[in-house]
């Protein structure tokens, strides 16, 4: 498992893309980002995925489906701010 600042690393670059953009990056986008080879950036991925922190990936693949409070996938549950939809909640 990777070491606790590397997952706090993970965790924030993915938060941060969700508020900025409304959709989760590709593990490769989270590679690139925080300096580290592919494999190692899916590795990071599913070692944050396994903390026990409410997301999960879509099953038999690495891309995120949700991370909390934020859905990657259309939900009824629709998030404006200041006139703008660009996220879905759980």
């Amino acid at each position: 498992m990777a070491d606790l600042a590397m997952l706090d690393r993970a965790f924030y670059s993915i938060m941060q893309r969700i508020i900025n953009t409304g959709q989760a990056p590709h593990y490769t986008e989270m590679a690139a980002e925080l300096g580290l080879p592919v494999e190692e950036g899916r590795q990071l991925l599913r070692d944050l995925m396994d903390t026990g922190i409410p997301c999960w990936l879509h099953p038999g693949t690495d891309y995120i489906v949700s991370f909390a409070p934020f859905h990657n996938l259309p939900t009824q549950y629709r998030i404006t701010v200041d006139g703008e939809q660009k996220w879905f909640a759980q």
